[in-house]
């Protein structure tokens, strides 16, 4: 297991190297609760908006449509029923909440799991501080640390605008704060770009006891 690990400038050249925390970094790995957390962002991504109508609430008036005996056709009492045209619909989708909770300690668990796991993809970069927001410098950097043709997670200690509006159309590319780090994007991820900052912030959240 790696004690620690180099720290670039956005040029890609090797500045120093960074101990990590053995708290954080030398952990077993636990896939049941990376699955379970998978599991809990996917189900909580879903909306759960589908609706249709019931019988109760398609317009139609409560008019016993023909008699009951002697027409011919089958018994009905209500045009609002599933049979009819217009009816309501029988046994339709309802507006549900499909997410889900997690312990604070899985969660936790999950998250040291899934970056121990994700180690050997970790690039460590001083800082990332762009003067204007162009996609164009931050493609600079993903090729100054060989990164450009990789898929990446960039995880930062605060959101920037010029960030966000500089790396919103690279596909390849997804920005996190630290706050929203979570065990999908580290999961889906071949490579995690954090600051050195973000760094020493992910390792205070782990190592923080519930």
């Amino acid at each position: 297991m790696k004690k620690s690990v180099d720290v670039f400038n956005v040029k890609g050249e090797k500045i120093e190297a960074l101990k990590l925390n053995p708290e954080v970094f030398e952990n077993e790995i636990n896939e049941k609760a990376i699955n379970d957390a998978i599991i809990l962002t996917l189900a909580c991504q879903r909306q759960g908006t589908k609706k249709v109508k019931t019988r109760a609430e398609v317009s139609g008036g409560g008019v016993k449509p023909w008699r009951q005996k002697g027409t011919g056709r089958a018994r009905a009492g209500s045009i609002r029923s599933n049979i009819f045209r217009h009816g309501g619909v029988a046994l339709g989708p309802v507006p549900q909440d499909f997410s889900k909770k997690m312990n604070k300690k899985v969660t936790k668990m999950a998250l040291k799991s899934a970056i121990t796991s994700k180690l050997e993809d970790l690039v460590v970069v001083e800082d990332i501080k762009l003067v204007t927001p162009k996609t164009k410098e931050v493609l600079n950097i993903l090729d100054n640390l060989k990164l450009l043709n990789e898929k990446v997670l960039i995880v930062v200690p605060e959101l920037d605008e010029n960030m966000i509006l500089a790396s919103r159309n690279i596909t390849n590319v997804i920005l996190l704060e630290v706050s929203e780090l979570n065990v999908l994007d580290i999961i889906n991820n071949s490579k995690i770009l954090m600051t050195k900052e973000a760094l020493k912030e992910v390792e205070e959240v782990l190592n923080y006891a519930y």
